[in-house]
């Protein structure tokens, strides 16, 4: 008898530990579930400066925002400002380095951000900075900015004034590093980061290059150079392979469809490209975007 239910002992045993596995699973997936939830979330990016508490004024908003985009304007380098009340429960390191990720902060390649978040309720801040500036702007200078710049005014009070000092100690850093002109920006972190500041110029550039070869080339053979034309453009531009290769084949099947639509190249027919014909869906400006800057975790933290 005891013999028998010894096998029916082990299998019981064995459904307990696969329950037991499995409750724990769950209990861990809820726990990690609640901690996700309880993230702060981080805030889209409408603005060089970013009041969560309503700490600053319009006015010190205005001025503060006019200063970084004056410096961005002569030295192509991004900086932007965060307040929020708390980053609880991560650490302001940990949702600083989010911000960061989220926000790009800086240009693609050149990677010359710095983000200020002032988390108020915690009594803490931290200069995050971007790969490109841990030269000129190393954690024991970022260290001493809030230390003897930016803290004493907070401890007073006087959030504008820390803020205001701050940015110009940091500007002030940057402005002897030497650094690609503002421009850099359009020609680099266009294509990496904002392809729709790319997508309506080549849609139109593709179908007007696939009517005039078609014309020329016969259909099949119109589209075919038109996708190589297109593919090559965006292997020059973006220098990525499968979004050469993608732009090649999209742009040849456009150009085919539009030789099949009997679109003429140039002229004032119906079939020609009128005054409005086309409309772009690009942005037409007023806010504010990164610009494709990366971070490693750089900068440094402090309290008041």
């Amino acid at each position: 008898m005891t013999l028998r239910r010894r096998p029916e002992l082990r299998a019981s045993a064995a459904t307990a530990l696969r329950a037991a596995a499995l409750v724990l699973g769950l209990a861990l997936g809820l726990i990690a579930a609640a901690c996700a939830a309880a993230e702060v979330p981080v805030p889209q990016l409408k603005a060089r400066v970013t009041d969560l508490t309503g700490t600053l004024t319009q006015a010190q908003r205005q001025t503060l925002d006019a200063t970084l985009a004056a410096f961005e304007q002569k030295k192509g380098s991004q900086i932007a400002v965060l307040l929020l009340p708390s980053t609880r429960p991560e650490s302001i390191e940990q949702y600083s380095i989010r911000v960061a990720e989220a926000w790009k902060i800086g240009r693609a390649r050149v990677d010359d951000g710095v983000i200020l978040v002032i988390a108020k309720d915690d009594h803490k801040l931290r200069i995050e900075i971007g790969r490109g500036f841990e030269g000129p702007i190393p954690d024991v200078v970022a260290k001493r900015v809030i230390r003897e710049v930016i803290a004493p005014h907070f401890l007073n009070g006087d959030f504008n004034a820390g803020i205001a000092d701050g940015i110009a100690a940091l500007i002030r850093l940057i402005d002897g590093e030497p650094l690609p002109s503002p421009n850099r920006r359009a020609a680099g972190a266009a294509s990496d980061n904002d392809p729709g500041a790319l997508f309506a110029p080549l849609l139109v550039a593709t179908v007007v290059l696939g009517a005039f070869l078609s014309k020329l080339f016969g259909r099949m053979a119109g589209a075919a150079a038109t996708g190589g034309i297109v593919g090559i453009a965006a292997w020059v531009v973006t220098s990525a392979l499968l979004a050469a290769a993608l732009a090649a084949i999209v742009a040849f099947l456009i150009a085919l469809a539009s030789g099949a639509s009997g679109l003429r190249y140039g002229g004032r027919g119906s079939g020609g490209w009128g005054s409005g014909g086309w409309s772009g869906g690009g942005s037409s400006g007023g806010g504010f975007s990164g610009g494709g800057g990366g971070f490693g975790g750089g900068g440094a933290s402090g309290r008041w």
